[in-house]
């Protein structure tokens, strides 16, 4: 009987063979997320006047990462954000040049991070929420 593969388990060993990782993001945020750093504020999230034209849920997902920058700086992004220069952590995704007003990995970690962090929860149990979704 064949043995049978799931579709990324597929791409994973079929990319292998000519060197390029399937889930490079996999081993970034599933194995270390970074340390927030002391002080850090949301000072570089693009205002509400440069994501207005994204539209509302997007410009709220905006407006919730600007409320917990100390949470999404000790956070890493699934989507490939990590490769990025000047990446650093989800945070810096809502920085100018970062993928937060469209991509929608960087969008569901906020939402995800932001509804945990009001729950109560710490940093280390949304790190596993998001590891557990997005990984």
């Amino acid at each position: 009987m064949p043995e049978t593969h799931s579709r990324r388990g597929f791409l994973s060993l079929l990319l292998a063979g000519i060197g390029i990782s399937a889930v490079p993001n996999k081993v970034f945020a599933g194995s270390v997320h970074p340390e927030p750093r002391e002080g850090i504020d949301a000072s570089l999230v693009l205002p509400d006047e440069k994501v207005a034209k994204f539209g509302k849920p997007v410009q709220e997902i905006f407006d919730h990462i600007r409320e917990i920058p100390h949470v999404a700086d000790g956070i890493g992004c699934y989507c490939g954000c990590h490769t990025r220069e000047g990446y650093r952590s989800l945070l810096t995704c809502f920085y100018e040049g970062g993928r937060g007003f469209g991509c929608p990995i960087c969008q569901g970690e906020a939402k995800l991070a932001y509804r945990r962090h009001k729950e109560g929860q710490d940093l280390d149990k949304i790190r596993r929420a998001i590891d557990a979704r997005f990984g």
